[in-house]
């Protein structure tokens, strides 16, 4: 007798998550986990036909910041636009959790500064329903999303929490405190957190310009907080730091003796710096020496350039830092295009741009060489050719008013792409070769920050589309895994990422000949009215949350199975 499942996807040629050939079968899921691949002679009380389409497992994705919208928003967009299914927040170690009521504007101030999200949005949207980290996560598992996520530890808070003003004035922590952090780690381990974050990037400061309270923490404090993960006996570490300089061995050195004391995993954020090409190679070194020697280690890679869109709705333009434009910024979008028709403020802009490159963001804002058209469909590999400068010298015209046109373009729509990272010699080659590491895994994508400059939460269509389809360097089985499987036990869940019966039923319907992006767009949806670029998906014919569709054709069902995954996750026992 056949039997009735309760999703069957039928003919499709299935990537099997650990970058085996793609195969054409059938998969059928019960109870939202995978009972059959192969040929299914049942029914399914919902089927799916997949001929012509590739069925890969749902992407996790290892590097975002939804920590508040997960607060109010049941939907993980823009990540879960494409194929995410399991995202992890709480990186960068900034989050809302644990705190004291009187540290929440402190917290605040900090992810705006870091993260480029709203404050007024996390004034609004964040209800404050918890202190502890096991409280956040209660409050987060009260309420149904769209995927399954994750949430780490962050230091920031941890570090606020236990020592208050002295954390944010960068003060030693004393033993006492050190103590407190380690106790309240295991905590908060063993309450569901997947892991603990933290930042020594100098360039991450609050909205007021003060660094973060983590940026000088001391190597005691860090190894008393890894010990606290160990005491848990789960979860993971992450870290940024600049890797700048002669520091890249004693940073190196520091983290992987955290690493050798905890006996957790440790992954790190890393890009290709314009300013030092080739210094991302010593330190994938170092890592390869360190898995050789049996720690677990990874760098966060990201699969093409790191940068800001500029346009007139964004948080940045090429003249946001000329006199004439700060005078209007306050206005109205469409009163700002209005004015900036007029000859007269264009004539002022184009005379007071070369003045405002006298500061660190003016600079980058003329950098007209590392500035391009961005196109439609976007364009993320552009070359020099498209550069504003090489454009401007084609046309016998400044490039200041070649960025002005191109701005007001499309009623002032019109996007500009500036790569400050992992694009020197305007070429996507060390992305690949990152890609390509074993010692690597891809991240770093930071959907829900940065919503007025950065839109990489496209990552994961952009793996498929450009190195599989575009450049064709890499196959996309392996790309597949690369996204699934390996990001899934980078941080520790064996029970997704892979097709195969017994697995967690995340999946995507993919047609490969459709897949992309569209340009990113600002929309104008976050609490309070506040903004966010947002980008959406072609391709995508479905996305599944344990065994139910939450996306069909990049719209969504209506059905909210996605749920906060605590802590790792084994594979199962089939």
């Amino acid at each position: 007798m056949n039997k009735t499942h309760d999703l069957v996807i039928r003919g499709g040629a299935v990537a099997d998550g650990l970058g085996g050939p793609l195969v054409e079968a059938d998969v059928a899921v019960d109870a939202g986990v995978i009972v059959a691949v192969g040929k299914v002679d049942g029914t399914g009380r919902e089927e799916i036909d997949a001929r012509h389409h590739v069925v890969a497992p749902g992407f996790v994705d290892i590097h975002t910041h939804y920590d508040g919208q997960a607060v109010w928003d049941q939907r993980f967009a823009p990540s879960s636009w494409h194929g995410v299914t399991t995202a992890v927040m709480g990186n960068c170690g900034v989050g809302f959790a644990p705190v004291r009521q009187q540290d929440r504007d402190r917290l605040i101030d900090l992810m705006e500064g870091v993260e480029d999200i709203p404050g007024v949005a996390l004034q609004e949207g964040l209800d404050w329903a918890w202190e502890s980290f096991g409280d956040y996560l209660d409050a987060l598992d009260r309420k149904p999303h769209d995927i399954d996520f994750c949430a780490q530890l962050p230091h920031a808070a941890l570090r606020v929490y236990v020592m208050g003003e002295r954390a944010s004035r960068l003060e030693m922590a004393t033993a006492e405190d050190r103590a407190r952090m380690r106790a309240l780690t295991t905590e908060a381990m063993r309450a569901g957190a997947i892991g603990f974050s933290t930042s020594r990037s100098i360039n991450h400061k609050s909205i007021k310009g003060t660094p973060t309270p983590t940026l000088k923490a001391s190597e005691d404090e860090l190894m008393a907080i890894a010990m606290g993960v160990k005491d848990a006996g789960r979860g993971v570490l992450q870290m940024i730091t600049d890797f700048d300089g002669e520091d890249v061995d004693s940073e190196f050195g520091l983290m992987r003796r955290l690493t050798e004391a905890s006996g957790r995993p440790l992954s790190f954020s890393l890009m290709q710096k314009h300013k030092n090409p080739r210094g991302w190679e010593r330190i994938l070194q170092l890592t390869r020496q360190a898995n050789v020697d049996g720690l677990h280690m990874l760098a966060q890679v990201a699969p093409r350039g790191v940068g800001i869109m500029l346009g007139l709705q964004g948080s940045r333009n090429v003249f946001s830092e000329c006199p004439s434009y700060q005078a209007m910024a306050d206005l109205s979008f469409e009163d700002r295009v209005k004015r900036m028709r007029q000859p007269a403020l264009r004539d002022a802009l184009l005379r007071e741009l070369p003045l405002s490159g006298t500061t660190p963001l003016g600079m980058r804002l003329v950098e007209f060489t590392n500035i391009f058209r961005f196109g439609n469909p976007p364009e993320y590999d552009p070359g020099p050719e498209k550069s504003i400068a090489a454009i401007a010298a084609r046309e016998g015209r400044e490039p200041g008013a070649v960025a002005y046109d191109l701005m007001l373009a499309d009623d002032g729509h019109g996007m500009l792409y500036s790569p400050f990272a992992n694009y020197a010699g305007r070429s996507l080659e060390a992305c690949g070769d990152m890609i390509a590491h074993p010692d690597t895994v891809i991240g770093l994508g930071d959907g829900g920050a940065h919503v007025g400059l950065v839109c990489d939460a496209s990552f994961q269509t952009f793996v498929l589309s450009h190195w599989a389809g575009e450049t064709g360097r890499f196959e996309l089985p392996w790309l597949i895994k690369r996204q699934t499987s390996d990001t899934a036990r980078a941080v520790g869940l064996y029970d997704r990422g892979v097709i195969a019966p017994g697995m967690k039923a995340d999946i995507n319907v993919i047609d490969p000949d459709a897949l992309g992006m569209a340009v990113p767009h600002m929309q104008f949806d976050l609490p309070a009215g506040g903004r966010r670029l947002m980008q959406r998906a072609s391709g995508y014919a479905a996305t599944i949350v344990s065994g139910t569709p939450v996306y069909r054709h990049g719209e969504a069902t209506g059905a909210l199975p996605g749920r906060l995954v605590r802590g790792p996750q084994a594979a199962p026992t089939v």
